[in-house]
């Protein structure tokens, strides 16, 4: 046992937060997954995850102006995640979501942004790397997380006295003749994950794509390490002609199917073709085998998104900049203030964006029944946002639970976007992390909130689907492509000796949601408003279900007023969207300047659109005027004591909305019981008998003699507790507008030891 004083425990600490960061991600010694459920309890286990170090007599910071209310425990540092253990309770603690492999002060280093330790006595704070060693005594270690909030622990009573223990680096796994590390390939999960040709048969079957053949020729990604071995083309390109075409694709990312519209169209994504003198002939000869695809033998149109579209690096700007609005900067600023600080940061600007320029594909597919490509440098990022929002407009299959993992498993997993990248999971390059991720999920959340009772799952869903690509354990979101995930699988298994068999195994999809929460806390993630397809209605005294039909499928919905019909498509009907130099502009219209001109078809097709009765389970077009898009405030604000709401916000809605929801789901199965009774097979009632649970909500419905009230515990951040996970007063010591505005580049973080508190 090796005994180190205080000041080199505080600082091993810090350090090993960001080395282990790799190691937990280095397939040769990754945290094998045999037992989910006991891997990451509050004391580490033997399967995997170990104790790196671990100092006592910690304080960890709750109350933002004095020390009233902060937690004493033990700080640990393990392979995986920052743990603090203590005994004492939260405030309002019951209402918090429980993760299974977190506990609730727990930090996956994955998740760990920046590590900031701080001097009080000689004002001094230093921004950790993990290469370098501090030269003064911390008394204070910050977090910085990914997910937005700020943790803080201080380490004023802890002494020599409390030296930690420094434990063995390797990661030996004792592993039996269990299953270890994932699951069966789509064992427990109702959803494909379009690794394997049936499963693009039937996405192909379900669409009705007769004209489309799943293509093979990259099985063992021997064409292209960042497609998936199997996806979908034109029935009249053959092999043969596939590969001749490969090499003159950027990456050889030749043109891949996403989806087809009920009338024939095509929605189609490809990178560039990276020679130019190809270029005429290749794209001839791709529009000739999509329009033979057609039905109607309709045009092809292509969209540029890398022209059309801000790039990655606006976008990672913006979201610092919206993290240091949200997070950072005083929040008892006036709302006008606050309100331009977040305009100015472009945030939502660009999720206007990328709807606006879904709306306009949803509009070519719908309105002029012509297919359309999606072209992108290597078709790997934008063209993810842009494929996935116009299916989840034209298509109400994936505004289902499991509908939506669906496609984000087609158009972003199997696709292969770069999450390993674009997360910044290996902290290799700050230049290719981008929240690509993010911005989808919050194009999803405006739509959602727009049209809520269009779709099965909640804000909530969304907000742990993102972050969970904090936690280094599931593959969904720690590869770049299907290849490096197989690969990494399969060394894994080599190295453990565990024999694979004809079945590949797996890291574990995220999709599984039961290694992460019980039922009970899943339930959250169900829209009591939801009408979906086989959603049971009442009447007239009959059970009868909701059947989408061919004819109203193409219906559209009530959306925007008719002042946005020369906005939504820049008042022409060419397909284009704005530059981006003049992207402001143009996303800001002077109403003062809106002028009579004659009706476009684009105009008149959203004109129709907006005339015709809501149809939930039709085609669903976002408001697109700036005053009609809203801040996240669940996933933005949650961690900020000052943004809660206590009993308000969407919760309160939730709430009743999920208790009215249990008691028709109640009063359905009582009927069905009735109806299907015999006189002398009725049910009688048995009140010692313990009622039967089959509701799917949250909430659940109160006695009728005892009308429920909203709980106490309730507030706008639900089921998200900014109590003891956010900490303003941690600011004061940090130079924070240097760690967003470039911390990460420095070329020395020496200099930051010498600046003054």
């Amino acid at each position: 046992m090796l005994l180190l004083s205080h000041q080199s425990q505080i600082c091993f600490i810090a350090i090993r937060l960001k080395i282990t960061v790799w190691l937990t991600l280095t397939p040769s010694i990754y945290v094998p997954f045999r037992s989910v459920f006991y891997l990451f309890s509050l004391k580490p286990k033997c399967h995997g995850e170990i104790v790196v170090n671990e100092v006592s007599f910690v304080r960890k910071c709750i109350g933002a102006d004095s020390s009233h209310g902060d937690l004493w425990g033990k700080l640990i540092c393990t392979n995986f995640k920052v743990s603090f253990i203590t005994h004492d309770a939260l405030p309002m603690q019951r209402f918090q979501v429980a993760n299974r492999l977190l506990g609730e002060h727990d930090v996956p280093l994955a998740c760990v942004e920046q590590v900031v330790t701080v001097n009080d006595a000689k004002g001094k704070q230093k921004v950790l790397c993990s290469n370098q060693k501090l030269k003064f005594n911390p008394t204070e270690l910050i977090l910085y997380c990914k997910d937005f909030r700020i943790i803080r622990f201080r380490f004023d009573e802890a002494g020599p006295q409390s030296a930690k223990k420094v434990c063995d680096m390797t990661l030996t796994a004792t592993c039996s003749g269990e299953r270890v590390n994932g699951v069966d390939p789509g064992g427990g999960l109702q959803m494909p994950l379009f690794d394997r040709p049936s499963e693009w048969d039937r996405e192909i079957k379900r669409t009705g794509a007769a004209e489309w053949r799943v293509c093979s020729i990259n099985e063992g990604y021997i064409v292209s390490s960042s497609l998936p071995e199997y996806f979908v083309v034109p029935v009249s390109l053959a092999d043969q002609d596939l590969k001749q075409y490969l090499c003159f694709f950027t990456a050889h990312r030749i043109p891949l199917w996403c989806w087809n519209h009920p009338n024939g169209s095509a929605l189609v994504r490809m990178a560039s073709i990276s020679d130019p003198l190809q270029q005429r002939k290749l794209d001839q000869r791709i529009c000739s085998a999509i329009t033979k695809s057609h039905p109607q033998r309709s045009d092809v149109l292509k969209s540029d998104l890398d022209k059309n579209l801000p790039n990655i690096q606006d976008i990672q700007a913006a979201f610092v900049k919206v993290r240091q609005i949200c997070v950072i900067e005083p929040f008892e600023e006036s709302e006008e203030k606050w309100l331009s600080s977040m305009e100015s940061s472009r945030w939502l600007e660009y999720v206007r964006a990328f709807l606006k320029h879904s709306a306009e594909v949803v509009y070519l597919l719908e309105g002029k029944h012509v297919s359309v490509i999606l072209q992108e440098e290597e078709d790997r990022d934008l063209s993810c946002v842009v494929s996935s929002l116009v299916q989840l407009m034209l298509d109400p299959h994936f505004r289902s639970l499991t509908g939506f993992q669906s496609l984000v498993q087609k158009e972003w997993v199997m696709a292969g976007h770069r999450f390993l990248d674009r997360c910044n999971h290996l902290k290799k390059n700050d230049k290719e992390e981008s929240p690509l991720f993010q911005l989808f999920l919050d194009c999803v959340w405006q739509i959602i909130n727009q049209y809520p009772a269009a779709f099965e799952f909640t804000e909530t869903y969304l907000t742990v689907l993102s972050d969970s690509m904090w936690i280094p354990v599931f593959s969904t979101f720690l590869f770049n492509c299907p290849q490096q995930r197989t690969e990494n699988s399969m060394d894994f298994a080599k190295s453990k000796c565990i024999p694979v068999g004809e079945k590949a195994l797996r890291f574990p999809p995220v999709w599984d949601w039961s290694q992460q929460f019980t039922p009970k806390d899943q339930a959250l993630f169900n829209n009591p408003m939801y009408v979906g397809k086989g959603a049971t209605c009442v009447q007239n005294g009959a059970v009868k279900s909701f059947r989408r039909t061919k004819k109203n499928y193409s219906s559209t919905l009530r959306g925007m007023p008719s002042s946005l019909r020369n906005i939504l498509m820049d008042g022409h009907d060419s397909f284009t969207l704005t530059r981006r130099n003049s992207l402001v502009s143009r996303l800001k219209p002077d109403f003062s300047q809106i002028r009579e001109v004659v009706e476009s078809p684009t105009e008149r097709f959203f004109r129709d659109w907006v005339s015709r009765p809501a149809d939930l389970q039709g085609m669903l077009i976002p408001q697109l005027l700036p005053s009609h898009l809203a801040l996240w405030r669940l996933y933005f604000l949650r961690w900020v004591p000052e943004a809660s709401i206590p009993k308000g916000g969407p919760v309160t809605a939730y709430h009743k909305l999920s208790q009215l929801a249990d008691e028709v789901e109640k009063l359905q199965s009582q009927l069905r019981q009735y109806k299907g009774a015999t006189p002398a097979s009725t049910p009688t009632s048995t009140p010692s008998a313990p009622p039967s649970d089959h509701s799917r909500m949250y909430f659940k419905a109160g006695s009728t003699h005892e009308p429920s009230s909203t709980p106490e515990y309730l507030s706008s951040s639900f089921p998200f507790s900014p109590v003891g996970n956010m900490c303003r007063r941690s600011i004061l010591g940090t130079p924070l507008s240097k760690f967003l505005n470039g911390a990460k580049i420095w070329l020395s973080t020496e200099t930051l030891a010498n600046e003054a508190l």
